[in-house]
C-alpha cells in the first residue's frame, strides 16, 4: 500500500485539492492512482471537496476552474492570467495620486495593484479593503494608512463578506474604487455568487469614481448574477489580449476603456476566466 493510501481521509483531500488548484483539473482515474485507493473512496473524497466550494466535478473527473455559478478558489486564482491582471494593475496606478482614499475588493487583479503600492511610492495614502491578501501585503508598508473591512470571514475567496461588511463600506467614501468580476457580457458586469455581488455592489456606490480591471478572458463570458451596468464604471481596464469583437461590444455599449499592453518579461498566458 502506498503512504498516500496510508494518509487519513482530511489529509489526502488537503493533498488533492492542492494537486487539483495546481494542475486546474484532474480525473477520477488520474486522482485514485496517484493516491492509491479506490474510484469510490475518490468520489466520496471528491464529493466532500465540492461540498467545501474548492472544487466542482464533472463527469468522470473534478476541476478548480470556473462556471457561470462557481468561481474558483483563491489559491487558484491566484496563479492565473497574472501577467494580463500586472498589465491593467500598472496602469490603475497611474490613477492613483497622494493623499487619496482608494477601494480594492477582494480580487487577484486588485491585488495587483496592491503588489504595486507595496513597491511604489505613492504615499500618503489610504486604502480600504475586505480581500486579507491586500491587507498582509501593504500591512508593514509605510505611509500607506490601512483599513480592513470587517465581517464573516471567507476562506475560499480569502476575504471578509456579508451585512457587516456591507454596512462598513456604506459609512465611508473613497476616491476611487478599484475592482474585478468574474464575467463582463451585453453590457453587464456579472459574478457567480450572490454574497460577493452585494459587497462589490456597495463598494460602487461609496466611491466617486469606480474603475473596473478585467484580463481578456472576460469578455463574453457569462456568470449567474449581475453585478452592474459598465455605465457604472467610470472607465474599464483590459488587456491586449482582447479579442476586437469584444473591444467592438464595448464600443457599441459606449464603455469608455482603455487597452493596458501587457510586460513581455512577465510571462505568458494562463488559465483563464477568473478574477
Amino acid at each position: 500500500m502506498s503512504s498516500n493510501a496510508q494518509q487519513g481521509p482530511a489529509a489526502r483531500q488537503s493533498a488533492m485539492a492542492e494537486q487539483v488548484l495546481a494542475d486546474g483539473s484532474a480525473t477520477a482515474a488520474e486522482l485514485a492512482e496517484r493516491f492509491g485507493v479506490s474510484l469510490m473512496t475518490i468520489h466520496r473524497d471528491l464529493d466532500e471537496l465540492e461540498r467545501q466550494g474548492i472544487v466542482r466535478k464533472f463527469r468522470g473527473g473534478v476541476t478548480a476552474q470556473p462556471s457561470g455559478v462557481f468561481e474558483s478558489n483563491v489559491q487558484y486564482r491566484l496563479k492565473t492570467m497574472r501577467a494580463q491582471k500586472a498589465a491593467v494593475a500598472e496602469h490603475a496606478l497611474k490613477l492613483i495620486e497622494p493623499g487619496m482614499a482608494i477601494m480594492l475588493d477582494d480580487s487577484t487583479s486588485t491585488l495587483e495593484i496592491a503588489r504595486g503600492l507595496r513597491l511604489g511610492d505613492i504615499t500618503p495614502l489610504t486604502v480600504v479593503t475586505n480581500f486579507l491578501e491586500a491587507l498582509n501585503l501593504l500591512s508593514d508598508r509605510r505611509g500607506i494608512h490601512l483599513m480592513a473591512l470587517g465581517g464573516d470571514y471567507d476562506p475560499l475567496h480569502s476575504s471578509f463578506l456579508g451585512v457587516s461588511c456591507v454596512e462598513a463600506i456604506q459609512s465611508l467614501r473613497v476616491d476611487v474604487c478599484f475592482a474585478s468580476t468574474s464575467a463582463v457580457h451585453g453590457g453587464y458586469a456579472y459574478h457567480q455568487e450572490q454574497h460577493i455581488v452585494s459587497v462589490k455592489r456597495a463598494m460602487l456606490e461609496s466611491a466617486a469614481r469606480n474603475v473596473l480591471l478585467i484580463d481578456h478572458t472576460k469578455l463574453a463570458r457569462t456568470a449567474l448574477h449581475r453585478v452592474a451596468p459598465l455605465s457604472r464604471f467610470d472607465l474599464v481596464l483590459v488587456d491586449d489580449g482582447a479579442p476586437a469583437d469584444a473591444l467592438r461590444d464595448l464600443d457599441e455599449h459606449k464603455v469608455r476603456y482603455e487597452v493596458c499592453a501587457k510586460n513581455a518579461t512577465r510571462g505568458g498566458d494562463d488559465p483563464a476566466g477568473v478574477t
